[in-house]
């Protein structure tokens, strides 16, 4: 089982692992043949259509997959992958800027300000002047807050698990330590980048 996003709760024997743990030389090498038949899987997949056989479509689909499968499991909250992932950020580091919450989730400020404005008016979050700079604004998890994280986390699980459950048990980690290994190398190349 994968953890929900990085909220307080007892994580798998890989979360929290230090990054040179995940490097791409500690994953195991494919074995002998197993290219030739994933050759194959790709030339199926693409007289299918070319789509199949483009990362960028396939993470973007698996994107909106994930987040109709969230948004069905946690209705009842009324709250959005983004919004949680803030939120988790929140419960994670405790109270930040802005500018920092943008980092920790890999969002845009604009976006970050946006989002933080919902959560605001619905009594998540709690905002405050910095003291030592007026101009920037701390945020943290209201006790609201905190209970929704909380009371969340088994639903963002199943959701978690859905993603993965067409996956044999054994190839879920192994697929998430890809996932974490392709963001990893190419964290620069986005706009925004995400704090690892």
């Amino acid at each position: 089982m994968l953890p929900a996003d990085p909220a307080p709760q007892a994580l798998p024997s890989h979360a929290g692992a230090p990054a040179s743990a995940l490097a791409p030389a500690s994953l195991p090498e494919a074995e002998p043949g197993a290219a030739s038949a994933s050759a194959g899987q790709l030339e199926q997949a693409r007289s299918r259509s070319p789509l199949l056989v483009r990362p960028g479509f396939l993470i973007r689909r698996l994107h909106q997959i994930h987040t109709a499968l969230f948004l069905e499991e946690t209705q009842e909250f009324g709250i959005t992958p983004v919004q949680y992932s803030l939120m988790t950020a929140l419960a994670r580091r405790g109270e930040m800027d802005q500018i920092s919450i943008a980092r920790e989730v890999g969002l845009e400020r604009t976006t970050v300000a946006e989002v933080l404005t919902r959560l605001h008016a619905r009594g998540l979050v709690t905002r405050r002047a910095d003291p030592h700079d007026r101009r920037v604004r701390l945020v943290k998890l209201a006790r609201a807050g905190r209970s929704l994280v909380k009371k969340m986390a088994p639903a963002v699980q199943r959701a978690h698990d859905r993603t993965l459950e067409p996956l044999p048990p054994a190839e879920r980690d192994e697929v998430m330590l890809k996932l974490i290994r392709l963001v990893e190398a190419n964290n620069d190349a986005g706009a925004v980048q995400f704090r690892l």
